[in-house]
C-alpha cells in the first residue's frame, strides 16, 4: 500500500512543483509491480487537505505550462492503477476538491470542507469532476457560488463514504486500504482500469460487452482465480501471488 501526503504549508496550495510531485508520485504507484502496491491513500498535512491554486505564484507561471502540468497531475491521480482512497483531513478547495473527486473512495474528517472558489477570483472551477457523485444542480451550485459545503453534506449526497473524527480519519482510510490489498493484485488493477473505462460508456450493454465481459474472461484464466477456488474448497484464506 502507498500513502501520498500533500505537504506544502501552510495551506497545501498548488504550484508547479506540487503538481509535478503529485504527477511523479502517482506515476511511480501506477508503474509499480501489482504485488508491490495494491491500494493507495491521498491525504494532506495540517489543517488543509489542499487549498487549490496558489494565488501568490499563479500569475508568475506561463499559463500553458501551468495548465499542462495541472492536467498531468490530475490525470495521474485519476488513472492511478490501484484503487485510491481520499482521506480528507480539512479544506479541499478548487483543484484540491478535484483530486478528491478523482479518487475511488472518500473518507472525511468532520471538520473537512469542500468547494470550488474559483468563481470568486474571476475563474471557472472544475465542474467536470463534480459529475462523479454530485447531481447537476449540486455541482452547479458549488461552481456558480463558490460556497463551500461540509462533510455531512457530501456524505448525504453520497460522495463521502464515511465521516469520522479527525483522529479516526487515517485509521479508517488504512482499514479500507488493507481490505482492498487483501484481494488478488491482478484483479484489483484490472477492476480499477475497468471502472474508469466503464464510466466513459453510458450504454449498459456496450459497457458490458466492451469492458466488463472482457476483463472477467481474462481474470478467469489467472492463477489467482484458480487459487481462490482451491482456497474456497479447502476452507482457507487464498494466497494471492499476482499472476
Amino acid at each position: 500500500m502507498a500513502e501520498v501526503r500533500i505537504d506544502r504549508p501552510p495551506a497545501n496550495a498548488l504550484n508547479m512543483q506540487l503538481y509535478r510531485e503529485l504527477r511523479d508520485a502517482f506515476t511511480v504507484i501506477s508503474e509499480s509491480e501489482p504485488t508491490q502496491i495494491r491500494a493507495a491513500i491521498l491525504t494532506g498535512t495540517g489543517k488543509y487537505f489542499c487549498a487549490g491554486r496558489d494565488m501568490k505564484s499563479a500569475d508568475k507561471d506561463p499559463v500553458e505550462k501551468r495548465n499542462a502540468m495541472n492536467r498531468a497531475a490530475h490525470f495521474a491521480v485519476y488513472h492511478c492503477a490501484v484503487p485510491l482512497i481520499a482521506a480528507v483531513n480539512g479544506a479541499a478547495l478548487g483543484g484540491g476538491l478535484t483530486f478528491v473527486l478523482e479518487s475511488d473512495i472518500i473518507v472525511a474528517a468532520r471538520n473537512a470542507t469542500f468547494g470550488l472558489p474559483e468563481i470568486n477570483v474571476g475563474l471557472a472551477g472544475g465542474l467536470a469532476a463534480t459529475r462523479r457523485g454530485l447531481n447537476v444542480y449540486q455541482g452547479r451550485k458549488l461552481y456558480f457560488t463558490g460556497r463551500p459545503v461540509d462533510a455531512d453534506y457530501m456524505h448525504t449526497a453520497g460522495v463521502v463514504d464515511t465521516v469520522t473524527s479527525p483522529d479516526d480519519l487515517m485509521p479508517a482510510a488504512w482499514e479500507l486500504a488493507r481490505d482492498i490489498a487483501s484481494k488478488s493484485p491482478v484483479a484489483v488493477r484490472a477492476a480499477k482500469w475497468s471502472a474508469n473505462e466503464i464510466e466513459k460508456i453510458l450504454d449498459y450493454e456496450q459497457a458490458n460487452r466492451a469492458i466488463q465481459s472482457r476483463v472477467t474472461l481474462s481474470l478467469a484464466a489467472t492463477e489467482d482465480h484458480k487459487e481462490a477456488i482451491r482456497a474456497f474448497a479447502e476452507k482457507r484464506e487464498p494466497v494471492f501471488k499476482g499472476r
